[in-house]
C-alpha cells in the first residue's frame, strides 16, 4: 500500500523517484566565480541595490554573454533543467533586443548585437529567447515572445507570441527551461510570480545531441541592444545538469507525502476500531 501510495504521488507531480545534481547556483551575483563575461556583460547593482548579472546595460549597439567557465557535461542524453529570475529595465527607444538563455560548445564568446540578441552566428547551440523588440516575420511581427533558436539562427524554430507577462515591465520574471534527453522534449515556462507553471509556454521536440554534437557544452546567457536598449538583468540562476525540472517536488517530499497519506489511513482505521 506504501508503495502504491508513493508511486500514485509521483505521477501526479510528473517527476521521477531518482537523485538530482545541481551544478550551478547563483542566489545572487555578488560573486561570479566559474563564470566568464564577455563583450559589454557585467556585474551591477540594480534599482534595489541587488547584484545583478547585466548581460548588457541600457546604452546602444551592445552585445554580451556570460558563459559557465567550463564546459558541463549534460550525460549522454544531453538534458538538464533551469530556473532563472531576471529583469529589463530602464528602456529607452521602446527597449530592446531581449536575453537568451544558451546552451553551446564552440567557446566562451559573445554573438551579433542588436536583433541578434549575443546569439547570432553561435553554431551547435540551442538558445531561448525573451525578445522584447519586433524584427519582423522572424520574430512572429512582435515585439513580447519567446522563442526557441537553433545554431546561431533567431528566425525561431518555435515561437510564442501570446505571453502571460510583458517583457519590458521592468518587473521581475521567472523562466523555467527543461529538456529531457530521453523523450527529446524542450520545454519553456514563464511567469511574473515564483510560482511554477502547469502548463508549459513552449513544447519543442528536438535531439540536442545531434544539435551539439556532443553533451558537453557551455552554458550561460547573452543579449544585445540596437538603436533601443535596456539593461538586461538576471538576478539569480539555478541549473541543474540533469533533467530535474526546478521547483517541483523532489523524491524526499513525495515520500514524507506518502507516508502522510498512509498514516491518515492508519489513524482512521483506529478511529474506526475504537468506535
Amino acid at each position: 500500500m506504501i508503495r502504491k501510495t508513493i508511486l500514485a504521488a509521483a505521477m501526479t507531480f510528473g517527476v521521477s523517484l531518482t537523485a538530482s545534481a545541481t551544478t550551478i547556483n547563483f542566489t545572487d551575483f555578488s560573486s561570479t566565480a566559474g563564470l566568464q563575461l564577455n563583450g559589454n556583460a557585467a556585474t551591477a547593482l540594480d534599482d534595489s541595490n541587488r547584484n545583478v548579472l547585466r548581460v548588457t546595460p541600457s546604452v546602444g549597439n551592445q552585445s554580451g554573454s556570460v558563459f559557465s567557465t567550463s564546459a558541463v557535461n549534460l550525460g549522454s542524453d544531453a538534458s538538464f533543467s533551469t530556473k532563472f529570475r531576471f529583469n529589463f529595465n530602464h528602456q529607452f527607444n521602446s527597449g530592446a533586443d531581449g536575453l537568451v538563455f544558451v546552451v553551446q560548445t564552440v567557446s566562451n564568446t559573445a554573438g551579433g548585437g542588436g536583433g541578434g540578441i549575443g546569439y547570432y552566428g553561435l553554431p551547435k547551440s540551442v538558445g531561448i529567447e525573451f525578445d522584447n523588440w519586433d524584427n519582423g516575420a522572424g520574430d512572429g511581427n512582435s515585439g513580447n515572445h519567446v522563442g526557441i533558436d537553433l545554431n546561431g539562427d533567431v528566425n525561431s524554430a518555435a515561437l510564442n507570441t501570446s505571453l502571460p507577462v510583458l517583457l519590458d515591465s521592468a518587473q521581475d520574471l521567472f523562466a523555467w527551461i527543461d529538456y529531457n534527453g530521453a523523450t527529446n522534449l524542450l520545454e519553456v515556462r514563464l511567469s511574473d510570480v515564483d510560482s511554477r507553471p502547469v502548463a508549459s509556454l513552449l513544447s519543442y521536440g528536438v535531439d540536442l545531441v545531434s544539435v551539439l554534437g556532443t553533451p558537453n557544452a557551455f552554458v550561460g546567457f547573452t543579449s544585445g541592444t540596437g538603436l533601443a536598449g535596456a539593461n538586461h538583468d538576471v538576478i539569480s540562476w539555478e541549473f541543474r545538469d540533469t533533467f530535474a525540472p526546478v521547483d517541483v517536488p523532489e523524491p524526499a517530499s513525495l515520500l514524507l507525502l506518502g507516508a502522510g497519506v498512509v498514516g491518515l489511513g492508519v489513524t482512521r482505521r483506529r478511529s474506526w476500531a475504537r468506535r
